[in-house]
């Protein structure tokens, strides 16, 4: 009688990795260590926060050995977010700092392999509820830290960058640095919550616990900048939610009229800018941006086509990068634009490639939350609307949680709607 096949590692250890249970540990390990950067940072420093991000990296990496079969990787990726990501890369051949390129690269390297990890092992409700896990803790973590520092110290906890501004109504920070960032991440937990809430998958309770902590958030924060994504992802939840009320056969009639109605209300607001920023009493903070895109855009014709190349978050001690910060009077740790940035960085081809990544992620998903019936599907282009909105004021989509989040979106919109699904392939999930 033949022996066993005596295999390199234990069948138990293959089976723990490729469990559903630590699919969720680590994917919801992955989400908190995302969105927790600046925290980490703070604490253990740029050392500590890649060896946390390598740790979560290699055990995903060893979860998908384990569960290599069950994966179907046919037509997965996006070709969109692989050309993206392929030309950061390929900017390394012409960037003047290529050290900064190549860590920049490695860093977004990082997150789109875990973003790609959640979107496989997990489900489009799965990973609703591990994002809503992760913020909820961290949303309530922030606020704790707040009454800390602002009611019971009555001092700022430097190291974290928390004001403690609470006694005053704010603004605060939170664990997240910025109040532009602690609104982002609050806009982006509303939505999830309400997803949660309608999707049953947490109970009431709860739900109005975290909507309630969200909006709590984003009212202290102060920031201009979030009051207008919120009613911009105000009106496409709206929107959304008549759309699927419509009648199948008249779906796609509505749909462009909505996508009409958003262009001439986009230029509407682009020709009234003007009282839009004084409307939102955001006329300094507007004044810093623009001062800093200018600067911008005045070093983006030098290298137009291929750009000066990709480091993400922006170096201090680099050209062009401190040429901005000395013109500016200010530090800023990237572009407050992402369409901006893109194009600083990678260029004319770079920003083409970014916008169509985008547009088919934003495009697949909004086609799948109009046309299928469960309210789960609704939570990508709802968190795009918000990403991509706020990539006017911030740079957030291309680093860390945000670019997680974005790539989540594309690989599952991928999932649903590439046309790639259509290609024969061979029969097996592991084919």
């Amino acid at each position: 009688m033949a022996e066993p096949r005596r295999t390199l590692v234990p069948p138990a250890v293959t089976e723990f990795l490729g469990s559903a249970r630590f699919n969720s540990t680590l994917a919801l390990l992955a989400v908190v260590t995302g969105f927790s950067t600046h925290a980490i940072r703070a604490l253990m420093g740029w050392p500590g926060l890649i060896g946390v991000l390598g740790t979560i990296a290699a055990l995903a990496a060893l979860s998908f050995i384990a569960q290599r079969k069950l994966i179907e990787w046919h037509g997965l990726l996006p070709i969109s977010a692989l050309l993206f990501v392929g030309w950061c890369a390929l900017s390394i051949i012409w960037s003047d700092y290529q050290l900064a390129t190549v860590a920049g690269v490695f860093y977004q390297l990082l997150f789109a392999f875990l973003a790609v990890y959640i979107a496989l092992v997990r489900d489009a409700i799965q990973i609703v509820r591990v994002v809503g896990d992760a913020l909820r803790v961290l949303l309530t973590v922030s606020l704790a830290m707040e009454v800390l520092s602002g009611l019971l110290l009555d001092m700022p906890i430097r190291f974290l960058g928390i004001a403690g501004n609470l006694a005053a109504g704010g603004p605060i920070q939170g664990l997240f640095g910025t109040r532009n960032q602690l609104s982002i991440v609050a806009l982006i937990a509303f939505v999830t919550f309400l997803v949660e809430l309608r999707t049953r998958s947490v109970r009431p309770t709860l739900a109005a616990y975290s909507i309630t902590l969200a909006a709590l958030c984003i009212l202290l924060a102060h920031s201009p900048v979030i009051a207008a994504v919120s009613v911009v992802v105000g009106f496409a939840t709206l929107a959304l939610y008549l759309l699927r009320k419509v009648p199948a056969h008249r779906r796609t009639l509505v749909q462009w009229a909505l996508a009409v109605v958003t262009i001439a209300v986009l230029v509407t607001a682009y020709i009234y800018r003007t009282r839009v920023i004084d409307l939102l009493n955001a006329r300094a903070d507007f004044q810093v941006r623009y001062k800093l895109w200018i600067q911008i855009w005045e070093l983006i014709p030098i290298d137009q086509i291929t750009g000066w190349g990709w480091v993400g978050a922006w170096p201090t001690d680099l050209y062009p990068f401190n040429a901005i910060q000395d013109a500016t009077g200010m530090y800023h740790p990237d572009g407050l634009n992402a369409y901006l940035d893109v194009y600083l960085q990678v260029g004319f081809i770079g920003l083409l490639i970014f916008v169509a990544l985008i547009a088919l992620a934003f495009g697949r998903s909004w086609l799948l939350a109009s046309n299928r019936r469960s309210v789960v599907y609704a939570w990508a282009p709802l968190v795009l609307v918000a990403l991509l909105v706020t990539s006017v004021f911030e740079s957030a989509i291309l680093i860390e949680s945000g670019w997680m989040l974005m790539v989540i979106c594309t690989v599952k919109a991928s999932q649903g709607m590439s046309w790639r699904l259509r290609l024969p392939h061979r029969d097996g999930a592991g084919g």
